[in-house]
């Protein structure tokens, strides 16, 4: 997001923190507060007309929020409903902004109650399914088969993470099956992934090595990525034996390419030209 959608995100976030997530009840309900919103998410996203009114500038917000009001009230909490009217009291400069940053909000408040070194684990819990579902063509098929019913989706995933992983994980990973969005099932684990590493206000890098990492070999080099970025650096680590040796660091869009099979491609290229 850029310019004022950009600040509209900035101030329904500062909003979330302080006047809905600060409580402790909130907290504690976290997890049903996240899912409230996607399922608001949700009813934009179908609803092109209705996104359209409620993100013109044009219209008062005292009729936005009159609107949510009828629309909300008695089906979700109070708080769910007081962060709808937050987002859709902003300026947004297109409806997907305001929709997209709704959909950031509810991430935010699945993992409030997710704190410290838990969120490394969160983080971690997301990555390796993702890696699970790109290394299972099965599974994948089976979790994205077009006209599965949600709640099938749904069951499948408990029988697969249900006490394996964190209730915010299991959130998530629903939510990344059952509405993408218009991403793929990856695309849509590794927004979130991303998400939660900007909660924690770090940076996630992708590291491929042809070899399991030492923990002192991460520490180095998580130390190295640190001072480089400037920011707090979360590992997710995968052992790809086809790179023969070195490593692939991807953080964010940039890729630091440093494996021999980058090497030799490069070679193969210079000699092709």
């Amino acid at each position: 997001m850029r310019g004022i959608s950009r600040n509209s995100l900035a101030e329904a976030t500062r909003r979330l923190d302080e006047n809905v997530l600060a409580s402790a009840d909130a907290s504690q309900h976290a997890v049903s507060l996240g899912g409230e919103l996607f399922e608001v998410v949700a009813l934009l996203g179908g609803e092109h007309s209705l996104r359209r009114w409620l993100a013109d500038p044009a219209n008062p917000v005292e009729k936005k929020t009159g609107l949510i009001g009828q629309i909300l009230e008695g089906k979700v909490s109070p708080s769910t409903v007081i962060v709808v009217n937050d987002v859709v009291s902003q300026p947004w400069a297109a409806p997907r902004d305001m929709v997209d940053a709704l959909e950031r909000l509810a991430v935010y408040a699945t993992v409030a109650s997710v704190e410290g070194t838990r969120l490394d684990e969160l983080e971690d819990e997301l990555f390796r399914f993702q890696r699970i579902v790109i290394a299972q063509p099965d599974l994948r098929a089976a979790l994205t088969r077009d006209g599965v019913a949600a709640s099938h989706q749904h069951s499948l995933i408990e029988n697969l993470l249900s006490g394996k992983v964190s209730s915010a994980t299991l959130a998530l990973v629903g939510e990344a099956v059952t509405r993408p969005r218009g991403r793929t099932l990856e695309q849509a684990l590794d927004n979130f992934g991303q998400l939660v590493a900007e909660r924690a206000q770090r940076y996630v890098a992708v590291v491929r090595s042809a070899v399991p990492l030492s923990e002192a070999h991460q520490d180095r080099l998580r130390a190295l990525l640190q001072r480089k970025y400037g920011r707090d650096i979360h590992l997710n680590t995968e052992v790809v034996p086809e790179i023969v040796g070195g490593l692939s660091i991807q953080v964010g869009d940039e890729v630091i390419d440093g494996t021999i099979a980058g090497r030799i491609a490069e070679v193969q290229r210079r000699l092709a030209s």
